[in-house]
C-alpha cells in the first residue's frame, strides 16, 4: 500500500513552522482506497507571502484542529504503507517532526517522485510538480493546496508504475538503497563516484553557485551523512532544496582539506557556511615596552592593530585572560604587567622593583620566543598516490603554501619542492589549526635551513 502525502506549511523548515493543511491519499498500485484532507492550526502566524501562495489564511486555520488532535489519525494511516510525496524529504520531515512532538515515532519507506520522474521519463526541462503536469497533461486543480497537489502526484506515480519497465522503483526501495534520501534534484550517479579519500567537496545549486563546502577524511562517507537522517533545521532542509549537483577536489591528507577548505570558504563565501565566516578572531595578544624599558603584555582589539600581528588571538576577551593566566603562572610573569589584573601577587617582582627589568624582560622574552615561531619549514607527509608526497610549507612562520612533489624530488631540494606548491592565502583559522598540528605530529616537521 502507497500513501501519497501533501502538504502546506508555514514555512521552509520544521523546527520552527508548523503544518497548515494535509492531504494523505492511500493508493493501493491500480486505485485510490482512502483520502483524508484537513486544515490545521499551527498555532502561529502564517506570513503573508505564504497566505497568497496557498490561499489559506490565519482566518481559514483559527477553528482547525491543531496537530496534536489528528496525529493518531495520520500516524495510522501512514503506518505499514510506502510514504510517497513530491520531493518527500520536505513532506516526511515536517510529518516525523510533528508526530514525534506527540510521541509517535514514524519510520517507513519513502519514495520521492521527483527523483523517480528523473529516472523514469527522463530528459524534461523541469521536474515541478506544476511543469510535470503540464508536460504529461495530468490535470492539476487547487494548485497549492494538500487535496489538489497530492491528487497530482497519485496521477504521477499511477503513470510512473506503468513506465517503470527498468524496475527502479523496486531498486529505490531496496534496503542499501540511497535514492530515499538524496537531495531530490541530485543524480545518484554522481553520488555514486564520490571518493573514500580526503578532501574537499561543493554543493552547487541549479545555477552551479557554490552554496555549501565542507572538508572530510572520507568524501563520500561525509557527503552521505549530509543526507543520512531527516532533520528538521533549517541547513537541513536547505540544502535538500538547493543542492542540484557535487564537486570534489582530493587532497592526501585531513590538514590539507582543513586548509584548503578555509581558503575555499574565504574565497567564495557560500550562503550555507556560518562556522568559518564568523572565525576571524578578534582580540590579540601584544607585547610593547613601557617608559621604564619593562615589557609588558596588552589584550586588544586586532583592528586597532591591523598592521602588527598579535602574540596570539582570541576569539574574546575571556578566552584571552584565562590563556594570559597559563601563560603567566608558566613563565613566571607579572599578572599586573600582564594585564590581568591591577594587584600583583608575586612577592618578589619586577613591579616591586626586587628585580631588575633585564631580569623580567628575559621571562617575557622566554614567552616570546615560545609563541613566535619565525622558522621556515615544510610539513612532510603521504601523497594522493606512491608516486608523490605532500608538502606544506611555511616560511618564517607565515603559511605559504601546499602541493604534492613526485618522490623523485629530495626534501632538501628547497627551491625545487617550491616549485610545485600552489600558493594559499594565510588566515587565523589555518594558522592554529597547523600549529595543533605539528604540536601533535613534530616528526613531520622537515626545518629549511
Amino acid at each position: 500500500m502507497y500513501s501519497i502525502v501533501d502538504i502546506e506549511t508555514t514555512g521552509g523548515h520544521a523546527s520552527s513552522n508548523g503544518i497548515t493543511e494535509i492531504c494523505i491519499i492511500n493508493f493501493d498500485g491500480e486505485k485510490v482506497t482512502n483520502t483524508y484532507q484537513t486544515l490545521i492550526n499551527p498555532e502561529k502566524e502564517i506570513p503573508r507571502y505564504i497566505e497568497s501562495l496557498t490561499g489559506i489564511s490565519n482566518e481559514m486555520v483559527q477553528t482547525a484542529p491543531t496537530f496534536n488532535l489528528v496525529a493518531e489519525t495520520i500516524y495510522n494511516l501512514l503506518t505499514d504503507t510506502i510514504f510517497i510525496a513530491h520531493n518527500v524529504n520536505f513532506d516526511y520531515s515536517f510529518i516525523k517532526y510533528s508526530l514525534a512532538q506527540c510521541g509517535f515515532i514514524l519510520n517507513t519507506n519513502k519514495l520521492c517522485t521527483v527523483r523517480l520522474s528523473r529516472k523514469i521519463i527522463p530528459n524534461y526541462p523541469s521536474y515541478s510538480l506544476g511543469n510535470l503536469c503540464g508536460y504529461l497533461n495530468i490535470p492539476l486543480s487547487d494548485r497549492h493546496r494538500a487535496k489538489g497537489d497530492a491528487e497530482a502526484t497519485v496521477k504521477l506515480f499511477s503513470l510512473l508504475l506503468q513506465k517503470d519497465e527498468e524496475g527502479e522503483i523496486n531498486k529505490m526501495l531496496k534496503r542499501n538503497s540511497k535514492e530515499q534520501v538524496l537531495p531530490p534534484n541530485l543524480p545518484k550517479k554522481q553520488f555514486d563516484s564520490l571518493p573514500n579519500k580526503p578532501g574537499v567537496y561543493y554543493f552547487h545549486n541549479q545555477s552551479s553557485k557554490i552554496v555549501y563546502i565542507g572538508k572530510a577524511i572520507s568524501i563520500k562517507s561525509r557527503i552521505s551523512s549530509h543526507f543520512s537522517n531527516n532533520s528538521s533545521s533549517r541547513q537541513k532542509q536547505s540544502f535538500l532544496r538547493d543542492i542540484h549537483s557535487i564537486s570534489f577536489e582530493e587532497t592526501a591528507t585531513e590538514l590539507m582539506a582543513l586548509i584548503l577548505e578555509s581558503h575555499e570558504i574565504k574565497n567564495y563565501w557560500p550562503e550555507h557556511n556560518k562556522a568559518q565566516k564568523s572565525y576571524e578572531p578578534k582580540y590579540g595578544l601584544f607585547d610593547y615596552q613601557d617608559r621604564s624599558g619593562t615589557i609588558r603584555l596588552g589584550i586588544e582589539l586586532i583592528t586597532k592593530h591591523r598592521h602588527i600581528k598579535p602574540l596570539m588571538a582570541f576569539s574574546s576577551k575571556i578566552n584571552a585572560i584565562e590563556q594570559i593566566r597559563e601563560f603567566v603562572n608558566t613563565f613566571d610573569l607579572c599578572m599586573q604587567l600582564s594585564g590581568v589584573q591591577l594587584i600583583c601577587e608575586n612577592e618578589i617582582c619586577a613591579c616591586k622593583k626586587n628585580i631588575t627589568v633585564y631580569e623580567y624582560n628575559a621571562k617575557v622574552n622566554d614567552l616570546v620566543i615560545h609563541l613566535s615561531n619565525n622558522d621556515s619549514y615544510f610539513i612532510i607527509d603521504i601523497g594522493r598516490n606512491r608516486k608523490e608526497y605532500s608538502v606544506i610549507w611555511i616560511n618564517n612562520g607565515t603559511f605559504i603554501g601546499m602541493g604534492y612533489v613526485p618522490v623523485t624530488v629530495k626534501q632538501n631540494q628547497t627551491d625545487e619542492v617550491i616549485s610545485y606548491l600552489k600558493k594559499y592565502k594565510e588566515n587565523f583559522y589555518i594558522i592554529n589549526q597547523i600549529q595543533n598540528y605539528i604540536t601533535e605530529n613534530p616528526e613531520k616537521v622537515y626545518i629549511i635551513k
